[in-house]
């Protein structure tokens, strides 16, 4: 998971291994679009309100949560992104139905505040 975090903020440093902090290259270039056979993924957002607003152990805790439902999740989870600048969190996943919403849910049983940003209905 990567993590875009706010100038100042200063976290424990145990997520080093896990999270690239403030990486400036745009994240649809980092972002992978097919798995390794071609293959669309699938993705979803979820906002996470006033969590950059948080003091820094409220934040890391949360950071905590995520990575154990991401790890959990490991085989569906390609990649994940938090930013904590706007309070989104960006998870890639393999094309398996039910993965995009049976994920946000255990997300949010973790972090209750988290929402899920569904797709506008189309008429």
């Amino acid at each position: 998971m990567t993590t875009n975090v706010p100038e100042g903020y200063q976290g424990s440093g145990e997520l080093a291994a896990s999270i690239a902090l403030e990486s400036y290259e745009p994240l649809f270039r980092r972002a992978p679009r097919t798995d390794d056979e071609g293959k669309p993924l699938s993705d979803f957002m979820m906002v996470i309100p006033r969590l950059r607003t948080r003091p820094p152990r409220f934040i890391q805790e949360t950071i905590r949560k995520i990575e154990l439902v991401l790890h959990q999740y490991s085989h569906l989870v390609v990649f994940a992104d938090l930013n904590l600048r706007i309070n989104v969190l960006w998870v890639i996943t393999r094309p398996v139905p039910g993965a995009c919403l049976d994920l946000p849910v255990a997300i949010n049983n973790e972090v209750p505040d988290a929402l899920l940003v569904a797709q506008p209905r189309f008429y």
